[in-house]
């Protein structure tokens, strides 16, 4: 019995990094078309997607891992949680699916309109597949009806002042890393513009941390007895401690200049940290103070059996997107591209 415990943690924490991975390397990819619209020149966006070009089509694959991880290896969990948030999440694939056709055809059109609207598919896609990631995320965070063994709510319980908060929170944050990558990567006037980006989208996804740690404590009392309680609330103030330096240097990154490469650092270690919140919060419930990681766990033959596979993909992998980031790495040059 203890080795299956262990096994299932093992995969609430695969599944956890599959996430975090697909936000990290997916989120500034999403960015960048969430900042379209603040760069209405052709050569700007043309520098901007180019910058992702090389891997953004890999990134999709830490999403497929975590859906297909959470339905292999938590089935209940799966089972309760899909039909909860069918409509955002149908919408969020059919947006990651439009964006990747409008990546591909506006490199291909040549009429002024028809490149223009690819462009606003970008952007569409863009901001809704994140605005719904966040919507699922609150969902998840403000509770799902259970009746029995079933989803046991109506069709718009996702749709709450909460969800859209989270929503548009992730919107912020997915902005805000999209304009470090691009601060990374890109050199000359247009860098200086993506810093201002950078700094208004700080701000606002800082704002919206804030408000959404202040507003979960209310939606559940173990939140409230996790974060506020004493003595819990000695265990978890390093995480707004934390939360509030590494906003610091990022700040003073973006005004002061310096390391290229530290702004996207420190959005990096911003999500981490939203991520050790989000564990402190739920853990260990996979559905929110109504079922466990173990009440909802595979049997342990299965689990065992589909863990042998992953401790060998995940690291390929791994691998593999290091390199493509390895050999892509350094400065864009404006006179080279990828199409």
């Amino acid at each position: 019995m203890e080795v299956s415990f262990d096994l299932t943690i093992a995969w609430a924490l695969l599944l956890a990094f599959a996430t975090f991975v697909y936000v990290v390397l997916d989120g500034f990819d999403l960015g960048i078309g969430i900042l379209y619209p603040f760069f209405p020149e052709k050569s700007d966006r043309d520098l901007m997607m180019n910058s992702v070009a090389p891997v953004w089509d890999g990134n999709e694959t830490w999403l497929i891992l975590g859906g297909g991880g959470l339905f292999a290896a938590f089935p209940l969990a799966y089972a309760i949680i899909l039909p909860a948030v069918y409509v955002p999440i149908i919408v969020m694939l059919l947006a990651l699916i439009f964006r990747g056709v409008a990546f591909e055809f506006r490199w291909r059109s040549q009429r002024r309109f028809s490149a223009r609207a690819w462009d606003m598919s970008f952007i569409c896609g863009s901001v809704v597949a994140a605005l719904m990631q966040g919507i699922i995320l609150g969902t998840l965070l403000q509770g799902i009806e259970i009746d029995g063994r079933a989803y046991g709510g109506g069709w718009w319980d996702w749709l709450t002042p909460f969800t859209l908060v989270v929503g548009l929170g992730v919107v912020a944050g997915y902005a805000l890393m999209g304009a470090c990558w691009l601060n990374w990567k890109l050199e000359g006037a247009v860098q200086q513009r993506v810093k201002k980006a950078a700094q208004l989208a700080g701000l606002l996804s800082l704002g919206f941390i804030a408000l959404v740690s202040a507003l979960t404590p209310t939606l559940e009392a173990a939140y409230w007895m996790r974060w506020l309680s004493f003595p819990q609330v000695l265990f978890v103030v390093p995480v707004p401690l934390l939360t509030g330096l590494i906003g610091y240097v990022l700040a003073r990154s973006l005004y002061k200049g310096g390391h290229d490469w530290l702004p996207m650092l420190m959005v990096v270690l911003l999500f981490l940290l939203c991520f050790v919140g989000l564990g402190i919060s739920i853990w260990p419930y996979i559905i929110p103070t109504e079922v466990t990681i173990w009440q909802a766990a595979s049997p342990y033959k299965s689990q065992l059996f589909m863990f042998v596979g992953a401790i060998v993909l995940v690291p390929i992998i791994l691998a593999y997107t290091g390199f493509a980031y390895w050999v892509f790495r350094g400065k864009l040059d404006p006179e080279d591209g990828y199409h």
